[in-house]
């Protein structure tokens, strides 16, 4: 069986964008600061949007979002200070 991405590649995305929004949603609970309870959630839904856009239009890039929100949460985590 062959694997195409053009095919897959969508619903791999938005599944994982959706497994990320669980670390959005934790830093927006856990940590008392207006970057964690407002801009990360925002930031998470702009790129949630990007991929439901992508979801046709570009189906092997929506992959690379779930790491690239990951990685970005992670930045803005360490950048931020927080423990």
């Amino acid at each position: 069986m062959k694997h195409d991405l053009a095919k897959s590649g969508p619903f791999i995305g938005v599944g994982g964008m959706t497994v990320v929004a669980f670390l959005y949603g934790y830093t927006a609970i856990a940590f008392p600061s207006w970057l964690h309870t407002l801009v990360m959630p925002v930031l998470w839904l702009v790129l949630f949007v990007v991929s439901c856009a992508w979801f046709t239009r570009r189906p092997r890039a929506v992959v690379l979002l779930p790491v690239v929100a990951a990685v970005l949460w992670f930045v803005l985590l360490i950048a931020s200070g927080s423990d």
